[in-house]
This record gives C-alpha cells, sequence and structure tokens, in this order.
C-alpha cells in the first residue's frame, strides 16, 4: 500500500493533481499544491524530489525556490536551504518581505546572525508595517547580545500589534538584565504570579539562582499554587541543590497595601 501511494496510487489527491499537471504542464501552481500535499501526508522525500523538477523547469520562480528551501529545512538540510535561497535572491530580488524573512529563519537556525540580520533588515525595508518582521529581527539582536536593539524591535513590533503574546515575552527576555522592567512588561500581559515565574526562569537559564528563588518567593506568594512557578522551584532545587520552600505568607506589595487602606477607608 505504502508503495502504490509513493507511485501516486491509491491517493485520489495525487491522481488528480498528476491529471491536471499533465493537462497544464506550465502551470506553477499545481506542481505547488502537489509539493504541499506530499509534505503534508508525510512524504517529504517525495515533496523535495517534485521541488527540485520543479525549480529545474521553473528557475526563476520565487515560490518554487521558496518551497524547496522549506522541504529542505523538513529535511534537516538547512544549510543547502539557506545557500540556495541566497544565491537565487541575489539574482532575483524579490518585492515581497516573505522571501528575505525566511532567509533570515534559516540563516538564524544555522547560527549565521550577522547573516540573518542582514536578510530580516531586507525584509523589514520592504514591509516595515509588519509587527512578525520586527519581531524576527529582535529574536536575532537578542542572539548577538544587543539587547538594548532587540527591545527596540519588540517595542517596534507592539506599536503594530499591542496583543502580540510573542512580541510581550521576547520583549521580556530582552529586558531581563532590568528585571523590573521585565516583570511589569510580563504583568501587562499576564499576573503577577506568571510574570514573576517567568523571570525565574530567564534567570535560571543564566544561572542565577540566588536571583531566580527570589523572583519565585514573590510568584508562589502571590499564587502558591502556580504550577509554573512551582515546576521551576523543582527545577532551580535540583540544579542549586537547596530545598524547595514554598512561602508561606502572601505578598502585599506597596499597591495593594494603598488599596486595602483606600477600601477601609471607604467601608468596602
Amino acid at each position: 500500500m505504502i508503495n502504490a501511494v509513493d507511485a501516486g496510487e491509491g491517493d485520489y489527491v495525487v491522481r488528480a493533481l498528476r491529471r491536471k499537471m499533465s493537462a497544464e504542464p506550465e502551470n506553477v501552481a499545481v506542481r505547488l499544491e502537489l509539493i504541499e500535499h506530499y509534505g503534508r501526508a508525510g512524504y517529504p522525500e517525495l515533496a523535495l524530489e517534485h521541488c527540485r523538477l520543479a525549480a529545474a523547469r521553473f528557475p526563476e520562480s520565487a515560490e518554487v525556490r521558496l518551497s524547496l528551501a522549506k522541504t529542505l529545512r523538513t529535511l534537516k538540510m538547512t544549510r543547502e536551504a539557506a545557500d540556495g535561497l541566497a544565491g537565487f535572491l541575489a539574482a532575483h530580488p524579490q518585492q515581497s518581505p516573505g522571501y528575505d524573512s525566511w532567509l533570515g529563519i534559516l540563516n538564524d537556525e544555522l547560527g549565521r546572525w550577522v547573516e540573518g540580520e542582514r536578510a530580516h533588515r531586507a525584509a523589514l525595508a520592504l514591509g516595515g508595517e509588519m509587527d512578525y518582521l520586527h519581531n524576527n529581527l529582535g529574536y536575532n539582536l537578542l542572539m548577538q547580545g544587543r539587547s538594548s536593539e532587540a527591545a527596540f524591535e519588540f517595542r517596534q513590533a507592539l506599536k503594530i500589534r499591542p496583543d502580540s503574546e510573542v512580541a510581550r515575552n521576547n520583549l521580556g527576555m530582552a529586558l531581563a538584565s532590568t528585571p523590573q522592567q521585565a516583570v511589569v512588561n510580563w504583568q501587562s500581559i499576564s499576573d503577577p504570579a506568571t510574570a514573576h515565574s517567568n523571570m525565574a526562569a530567564m534567570l535560571i537559564e543564566q544561572g542565577k539562582y540566588a536571583d531566580a528563588r527570589r523572583e519565585l518567593d514573590l510568584a508562589l506568594g502571590y499564587n502558591k499554587h502556580h504550577a509554573a512557578a512551582l515546576s521551576n522551584l523543582k527545577l532551580v532545587s535540583g540544579l542549586d541543590g537547596k530545598p524547595a520552600v514554598i512561602p508561606i505568607k502572601p505578598v502585599r506589595t506597596k499597591w495593594s497595601k494603598f488599596r486595602s487602606a483606600v477600601l477601609k477607608a471607604v467601608g468596602g
């Protein structure tokens, strides 16, 4: 049965697309649809074979070249994907930012941060109004240790799309060197316990276990049953060899004390 599917038999969609491809050999869209179907069906090798055939037949098609790059990436051939797409875009510049954006992503996955930054900036030059392009450049800069520049890009993304949790979380990571700002940022999309737990997770990754414990004390002070905070506490206990102690008293911030006083004053 597998051999039948590989040959294109027993799969109605494949048979229909192949008939259409035979009837319309210059229809690029049909070939791309067949490639996408093979990928979804779990046959990336067949998808790659058809990508290469399409690239040979339509050497100037940016859509085909991008499909080839994505398929190579699926097969863990990311370097070939990036180099091939870079060569194509050098010879065939595109006006849509998606192609340079994908080149940036591929280079980022290879750890080629300088090349990735160049591609992300090229994409932004074509689509500066798109929040995900600012976010991708911000991620690249963050990985280069350029936190302040990264934070700027994440803020630009949030100006365009204020509800972007991805950009908000990334901004929190960019602000990790200034914990108070990071926690305030995370609290804007979550509760205080989650914000402090997120900060603790960042500190654990940096090996700052004592600082992480302080953030977890605050998180569990707000909510002693907070699942992520409890998980982070267990993790840091395994790393620093100290017991996992859950705070007994709840946290009372200056604002909560002020609010209590106000409520009492008005009889609430």
